[in-house]
């Protein structure tokens, strides 16, 4: 499955509602270090059928961003249940990024 663009429109049903945790990369489009991590995130979602994954544009959605506390990309954050239970922020390795969703 490849990445959800995650907007405000569609949060609460894509990341809060969601029965699946869900991976939010949190990235921009002039963030060197983020298109590092994309290609790794998108394989993620592709690899894993129990994890959503999804991308948020911090320039198009910066009230997300704001909620998130995002103050540097790229942030990856895990979301189970509605809840934040992990983050990280700057370029991680695939393992690290697998392992922050307990895989």
């Amino acid at each position: 499955m490849s990445a959800l663009i995650i907007t405000k429109e569609n949060f609460q049903k894509e990341v809060i509602e969601s029965d699946k945790p869900v991976l939010l990369d949190f990235w921009a489009p002039w963030c060197g270090p983020c298109r590092m991590v994309s290609p790794m995130v998108d394989s993620i979602g592709d690899e894993i059928k129990n994890v959503k994954v999804g991308k948020v544009n911090v320039d198009e959605q910066p009230e997300l961003a704001s909620t998130f506390k995002v103050m540097s990309i790229p942030t990856l954050a895990v979301i189970k249940d509605g809840k934040v239970v992990n983050t990280s922020v700057g370029v991680q390795p695939k393992a690290a990024i697998m392992k922050m969703l307990g895989e």
